[in-house]
């Protein structure tokens, strides 16, 4: 087995919850991680980061950052989880977005080029968001829609705009079958990430593992990024009795997948390595338009009723779900945490740290915490 695991982005909502598993399980873990003030506001080690293991604060767009960090761990495997995310925010810091997840990617292996360490394999966590608009059906026929321009979504024409403009239902991405298309630019930068760490891999005879993560939501997500995912911005103010806006008209469809089920699909991909590349798709297997997830959060916590209020924000896509049935079958795993066992579980998780002030919540929201409907919570895995 291999045992030492380097975690780029290690301190992050995923990264520290992997460590937390990895080390259960019995891996010497190592994380990197720049400490960005826009998930740590106070550039601190996360409390639940595990004690055993070290947090090696470093820039992956730096090489000597990238050289320490290897020479220091001599890793068996290695897990890309470090990148900016904010789709909006590409729009506008194009160049941020591509030189941490492209730059800071190719580094990477030329770090690996030039401290000779050969990785039992390299572990990248992706994004749905490669596929754009994926692919739709309309009739017995399957096409590929262009991004929704500004002008149409600014008429409130939600959908892709199809050939003719017939009707169509979109389809559930899968690696094996999708073609990715991206449509924002931090999808571009995934995807280019995809490109160069398979290029190099093949050529050096890497095992690489692929897994395009749907909307990963949880307990541990940042609350004061205000690019955070849509799960813990609705139930911050869901919890604080805030009435939930929803954009369009409500029907965005999106996949959640709960942190434990992402964390479980990684390990699975550590303990097995890929014996070539793989690329799997991560999610609950099923899709939630985003009025939905509104109206289940409000309920749990009394709030208003959620308002449809017809804004968007350029480089959306309009659906986004997956197949799962490959990532079953490759990694034996399987999603545990259906939305209405998730969403209680974060709710409370946010009502205790409302308050705390502490590293990654955000101020002004209120005294006295959410207002969170009591139920039973199962206890987490």
């Amino acid at each position: 087995m291999s045992t030492t695991v380097l975690i780029s982005g290690g301190a992050g909502f995923i990264g520290t919850a992997l460590a937390q598993r990895l080390v259960a399980l019995g891996y010497e873990v190592a994380v990197m991680d720049v400490l960005h003030s826009q998930i740590h506001p106070h550039r601190a080690r996360p409390a639940s980061l595990p004690g055993s293991v070290p947090l090696l604060v470093g820039d992956v767009t730096v090489a000597a950052d990238w050289d320490a960090a290897l020479r220091v761990t001599q890793p068996d495997q290695v897990i890309h989880l470090a990148a900016e995310t904010g789709t909006g925010q590409s729009l506008i810091e194009a160049t941020r977005h591509g030189s941490v997840n492209v730059v800071g990617t190719a580094q990477l292996i030329d770090a690996l080029t030039r401290t000779g360490l050969a990785p039992a394999q390299l572990v990248l966590a992706s994004s749905r968001a490669v596929y754009g608009e994926g692919a739709w059906r309309t009739g017995d026929e399957v096409v590929y829609p262009g991004p929704r321009s500004h002008a149409r979504l600014a008429a409130g024409l939600w959908d892709p705009e199809m050939p003719d403009g017939r009707f169509a239902t979109p389809i559930a991405s899968s690696a094996e079958r999708t073609e990715p298309r991206p449509t924002n630019v931090y999808a571009a930068t995934k995807l280019a990430q995809e490109h160069v760490l398979q290029a190099w891999a093949a050529s050096r005879y890497t095992p690489l593992t692929i897994l395009r993560l749907q909307n990963v939501y949880g307990p541990g997500q940042s609350l004061s990024n205000p690019y955070t995912g849509i799960v813990s911005l609705f139930a911050l103010q869901a919890g604080s009795g805030r009435p939930l806006e929803v954009y369009e008209d409500g029907r965005i469809l999106r996949d959640f997948v709960f942190i434990d089920d992402v964390v479980e699909a990684l390990a699975a991909a550590v303990v097995a390595p890929a014996t070539h590349r793989r690329v799997l798709d991560i999610g609950s297997g099923m899709a939630t338009t985003i009025y939905d997830l509104a109206i289940r959060l409000a309920s749990l916590c009394g709030a208003p009723t959620p308002t449809i209020v017809g804004k968007y924000r350029d480089g959306d896509v309009r659906a986004a779900s997956c197949d799962i049935s490959t990532a079953i079958k490759d990694l034996s795993w399987h999603p545990r945490w259906a939305l209405d066992r998730g969403l209680p579980t974060l709710l409370e998780w946010v009502e205790a740290q409302v308050g705390d002030n502490g590293d990654g919540m955000s101020d002004g929201l209120g005294r006295g915490g959410p207002r969170v409907a009591r139920q039973p919570v199962s206890a987490r895995p």
